[in-house]
């Protein structure tokens, strides 16, 4: 790996003389903002440049919003002790946008209120039986926060969790990995209350009622924790200074005793525990990008060392479970690149069978093992289906004919149960519960998600297939008012993600419906480098064919337009994390094309990023984006895509992005500098947009009237972009 050598062409200018010239007189900024007067004429900051110079692979760049960046040497960056630059920049950007964006308040309310009013018949989901318990939660009405219950048949709930009481008084707070242990004695949960990430883990024990923190900081709560099958242990994951999931630890329920499993030194790989269906074993999972290992500790022994089953090898991604006796192997092996599935030796772990062969472009994309029959969630032609497989080797499919849903697969479902639990939507199809006989195949109908004020016949779901550049077919999920004119005359508001091989499954959405109720229509772009058309479609968007997905996206909005469902200028684009990164590439090729652009806690940094081998994230992902450091190729291609590289003179659109002062994963000074650059060479004057909020990191608070609020916001942007 090459070192970084800054030049040092860096030009003298303290904190403090950033932070006068960003919040001194305006007049000597001055700027009309929006040839159209839709938006308020106040003049923007200006972030200053400051040289930056650096050479990397003979290649010289110069970074010159690189004084954004700050890293605290210990502890977590707070507002407190932030530079006077950045946190002078980053309130000067703050009232800006809140300046501009002032003029939208009585829309946003309107949305939110709609929005709300939608949500306020919402029920919980039906409980998950385990064992004779119903273990299930409800939002009150009104209420941000969840209850925890469990209740025995005939009996009346138990309440294990008023989050509410969690949160109370905490500036943010959300919770993950709630489970009951296997003997239902305790009931554990993650809760951040930092923003960061960064989980404390709590247990509930039943019998007394107390509840107690047995780890007080630094867990990983997403896959992170599980209760051993005795319920004497909590096996958790502990994250390090720099974020990375890297040791496994059991902890005592009693808090008393902790002791290290395993400890992953290699920053590459990712860590998620489990306990396998059959309770047979605690299952450590190590994976990146292209490679994987499991270890398994035996629930006959507790505290052995675990065992690997197979020793990683680039190029083999597998999982393992349990079922019907034995082991399952969920794998890629043999070139089975959309997964086959394997059963295994418990004690040898050699390969005694293949339960379901490699079908390429049929993707596997989960397993649920039951006693009676192993489910499996797989992708035909883009959509879900749900197949049973008995022990006997028959099989029976499940699949809907909606022109696009999605199904849900639970996880913790019980082992011993007769039916499996699935959820069902569409765009315009609220969740549906159902209950699925895994004898039979019967199906029946639990629990649906309920909706005020709300009519499925008022809208109509397309797929549609828009031609790429290339010849490739890109799907197009579609929402609009039954009976909407194909006149061009609508606006359009297009999402999409396209990374990490993660799909945009067609879910249903309040915040969606509220936009096209306003008579817009909202697309979803099945872009490249997602999975929806199997591994094949993640790999054609990944990497050195990454720009595939940028000009699958522009062809999806040209596509609309020529339908008619839209026109060119009326397309609002949206894209959250690594789909800002979608977004803002797409914004530099077509600036024209759009109507504006909502990049949320958005990618746009990528050459600086993936140049920075202490990020939390980079070792990991190098697979997917290419390492900078050591490949020339990997430099100029990423030079080549990045948003922020590659802003250019041109008639930009209105830009509104957001950013979470405690992200880790995609930092503020990633959009803050796209923000400054897009300010700086557009010709439009159209005003580009950061807010930040200093409480939280890469995810908001989990309550649904701040993500009401959120989308409320985005939408109001929206309808006066356009």
């Amino acid at each position: 790996m090459q070192n970084i050598e800054n030049k040092g062409r860096r030009a003298f200018m303290g904190s403090a003389a950033i932070a006068a010239l960003l919040l001194g007189n305006r007049a000597a900024w001055a700027l009309e903002q929006g040839s159209t007067g839709r938006w308020p004429k106040i003049a923007p900051p200006q972030s200053p440049r400051i040289s930056h110079v650096i050479d990397q692979l003979g290649r010289q760049r110069d970074d010159a919003y690189s004084w954004m960046k700050f890293i605290p040497t210990t502890g977590e960056r707070t507002r407190d002790n932030l530079p006077d630059a950045v946190g002078a920049m980053l309130k000067a950007e703050n009232d800006y946008a809140d300046a501009i964006l002032a003029p939208l308040a009585g829309e946003r309310a309107k949305l939110l209120e709609a929005m709300l009013a939608r949500a306020s018949g919402e029920v919980a989901p039906p409980a998950l039986e385990k064992d004779g318990w119903d273990y299930g939660s409800a939002r009150p009405a009104g209420a941000a926060h969840a209850i925890y219950t469990r209740k025995r048949k005939g009996e009346k709930p138990e309440q294990l969790i008023d989050e509410a009481v969690r949160a109370k008084g905490q500036p943010y707070f959300r919770s993950t990995g709630h489970q009951p242990s296997p003997d239902h004695r305790y009931f554990a949960w993650a809760e951040d209350v930092i923003g960061n990430d960064r989980h404390r883990i709590v247990i509930r024990d039943n019998q007394s009622g107390d509840v107690r923190t047995i780890v007080d900081k630094d867990a990983y709560g997403y896959g992170g924790l599980v209760f051993a099958p005795s319920s004497r242990w909590l096996f958790w994951i502990w994250r390090d200074a720099r974020n990375r999931p890297t040791r496994l630890y059991r902890t005592s329920v009693d808090g008393r005793v902790t002791d290290l499993v395993y400890e992953e030194k290699d920053p590459a790989i990712f860590m998620q525990v489990k306990r396998t269906a059959a309770d047979g074993f605690i299952a450590l999972t190590l994976a990146g990008p292209e490679t994987a290992e499991v270890r398994l500790v035996s629930a006959a022994d507790e505290t052995a060392a675990p065992a690997v089953v197979w020793p990683r090898k680039t190029g083999v991604l597998y999982d393992i479970d349990e079922w019907n006796g034995g082991l399952i192997a969920l794998t890629d092996t043999g070139e089975a690149f959309d997964m086959a599935l394997l059963r295994l030796d418990p004690k040898s772990f050699r390969t005694l069978a293949t339960l379901v062969p490699h079908r390429a472009g049929t993707p596997i994309l989960q397993i649920q093992p039951f006693a009676a029959a192993l489910v499996r969630l797989e992708r035909v032609d883009g959509l879900h289906r749900l197949v049973i497989l008995r022990p006997d080797g028959s099989e029976q499919t499940v699949a809907f004919d909606d022109p696009a849903y999605a199904i849900e697969l639970p996880a913790e479902q019980s082992y011993g149960a007769s039916s499996v639990m699935i959820v069902h939507q569409s765009p315009k199809s609220p969740r549906r519960w159902i209950r699925v006989d895994l004898a039979s195949g019967k199906q029946s109908v639990v629990q649906e998600q309920a909706v005020a004020n709300f009519d499925p016949g008022d809208y109509e779901v397309e797929r549609l297939l828009a031609p790429a550049p290339d010849g490739e077919m890109v799907p197009i999920t579609l929402l609009s008012r039954r009976g909407a004119p194909k006149d061009g005359k609508a606006p359009l508001l297009q999402y999409g993600y396209g990374s990490y091989g993660v799909p945009s499954d067609p879910e249903f959405s309040i915040p969606a419906l509220a936009l096209v109720d306003r008579g817009w229509r909202y697309a979803i772009a099945h872009v490249r480098g997602g999975s929806e058309k199997g591994r094949r479609w993640f790999l054609g968007g990944r990497k050195f064919t990454k720009r595939n997905s940028f000009t699958d996206f522009i062809a999806c909005a040209e596509h609309l337009a020529a339908e008619g469902y839209t026109a060119k200028g009326k397309v609002v684009a949206y894209g959250l994390s690594a789909g800002g990164l979608l977004v803002g590439a797409s914004m530099n090729i077509a600036p024209s094309l759009w109507g504006g652009v909502i990049a949320q806690v958005p990618f746009v940094d990528m050459l600086n990023t993936m140049s920075d081998g202490a990020h939390p994230l980079v070792p990991l992902f190098r697979p997917d984006w290419g390492d900078p450091l050591a490949d020339p190729k990997a430099y100029d291609y990423i030079a080549s895509i990045s948003p922020y590289e590659n802003v250019r003179a041109a008639a930009y659109p209105p830009l509104l992005c957001t950013a979470g002062l405690k992200d880790d994963r995609v930092a503020y000074w990633e959009p803050a500098k796209l923000v400054a650059e897009v300010r700086r060479r557009s010709t439009s004057g159209n005003p580009a947009l950061l807010h930040t909020d200093m409480d939280s990191g890469h995810q908001g608070s989990a309550d649904l009237k701040s993500e009401y609020q959120q989308k409320a916001l985005f939408w109001a942007f929206a309808m006066r972009c356009v």
